[in-house]
């Protein structure tokens, strides 16, 4: 209940966002706040007004443009990549140009990006690794990490610093593909956390 004073009263009111509500984040959720931070930092929105489709397949396009965006959205030197599959004008287009020339990417083969291919672990390891410019000394220890695998310094400092960790306690899966959650999670325990 409230009384009015006798006297002048001011009110304030301040406004907090009720957080992103989508359906399919639950409260719970292991990657429940790394959602919110992606949204509420404009790293990655839903695929609707009220769905995130955490569990869907992430592309590689959409990993490169999340991790762009994580790294503040800066501006190419030039938009235009040598890779025949990144279409003039599309959403990843200045996120793949800016993965290029900073290391993040070197693209797959033929002189393509794949930005429809699901993104792999060793992937989006490799490529939150570079981006950090880090280093990692010694071999991962996951039975199918080759010690001379692209991706094995990236593996070794992604799991040395709480990035992920493998599947099981002696694997580390790096063809399995990542689902968008995965890698929000990933881009949150990078940036978000430190």
């Amino acid at each position: 209940s409230f009384t009015m004073p006798g006297s002048k009263v001011t009110v304030a009111a301040s406004f907090k966002a009720a957080g992103h509500a989508f359906t399919d984040v639950p409260s719970g959720s292991y990657y429940a706040d790394a959602v919110a931070w992606a949204v509420e930092n404009g790293i990655s929105g839903g695929i609707s007004a009220d769905t995130f489709a955490p569990n869907a397949a992430c592309t590689r396009a959409q990993a490169v443009t999340f991790l762009w965006r994580a790294a503040g959205s800066p501006e190419p030197q030039s938009a235009e990549t040598a890779f025949t599959d990144v279409k003039p004008g599309s959403y990843y287009e200045k996120a793949v140009a800016w993965a290029i020339e900073n290391g993040i990417t070197t693209g797959t083969a033929d002189g393509r990006f794949a930005p429809d291919a699901t993104c792999t672990r060793a992937q989006g390891m490799t490529f939150l690794f570079r981006a950090s410019k880090a280093s990692a000394d010694g071999a991962p220890a996951f039975s199918d990490v080759a010690a001379d695998a692209y991706y094995a310094e990236a593996v070794k400092w992604a799991t040395d610093n709480g990035i992920t960790n493998g599947t099981t306690s002696s694997t580390f899966s790096p063809g399995s593909g990542c689902t968008r959650a995965q890698i929000v999670m990933f881009l949150w325990r990078l940036y978000a956390e430190k």
